[in-house]
């Protein structure tokens, strides 16, 4: 165990822990990944919620896309960071409040071998939408850590709401072409603090050093800068 609070660190669908490593591994702080996929937003939150009770201290919570759905349902968090990550309101879900962008839908395929309903995303299309703004080699190693999706997940309702009760900061990315960032501004009102990077859907992969920076200025106590 780590001195100090940790970061739990929160992926979105398609995703994996690997991706956050470059943030991961420029932490000081302990951080914790957790491995989603477990067949729903209750079984995602539930996992979360299971590493946070393990924590010694309340925890940062940074949650990716869809993980702002799980985020959102987990207690006990000292503050949340939302990067272009969805706030679901009580009755909302990630996909009543506007799901996937048109670009990011066409990605999206049906996955051979799995259960009925699996997706899975075009590896081509997928750099472009998610990694767009990523040097050729980054993009092709995030392209190579996406698996298959479980289908329903981005339907699923949170059953609690934390951001009303914990510190929050959104972070909406400008140049997101998965989540449309006239979406994320109206969702970050929700939070109690916002800035706006001119970065795509994915700065973890992009800029891993602005989400250290950040993490750890929160960590801090230190009011991050716009």
């Amino acid at each position: 165990m780590g001195a100090g609070p940790a970061a739990v660190l929160v992926h979105g669908l398609y995703h994996r822990p690997e991706h956050f490593a470059p943030v991961a591994d420029g932490l000081r702080a302990e951080v914790v990944v957790p491995e989603l996929h477990r067949g729903s937003l209750a079984a995602d939150t539930a996992a979360v919620q299971a590493a946070v009770d393990a924590l010694q201290e309340p925890p940062l919570l940074l949650g990716h896309s869809y993980g702002g759905s799980v985020i959102t349902g987990v207690r006990g968090a000292r503050h949340l960071v939302y990067v272009a990550a969805f706030v679901p309101d009580v009755g909302e879900s990630a996909a009543t409040l506007g799901g996937a962008s048109p670009r990011l839908r066409a990605a999206i395929e049906p996955a051979t071998g799995g259960p009925e309903g699996t997706t899975l995303l075009h590896p081509g299309r997928a750099a472009e939408v998610l990694y767009g703004d990523c040097p050729e080699p980054l993009a092709a190693r995030a392209v190579g850590l996406l698996r298959a999706q479980a289908p329903g997940c981005g339907r699923g309702v949170p059953e609690h709401h934390s951001w009303k009760r914990t510190p929050s900061t959104y972070v909406v990315c400008a140049g997101d072409r998965a989540i449309d960032p006239a979406l994320q501004r109206t969702m970050a009102a929700r939070c109690t603090g916002v800035l706006e990077w001119r970065t795509g859907h994915s700065p973890f992969v992009s800029r891993p050093a602005l989400v250290v920076e950040l993490v750890k200025e929160l960590l801090a106590g230190v009011s991050p800068r716009p």
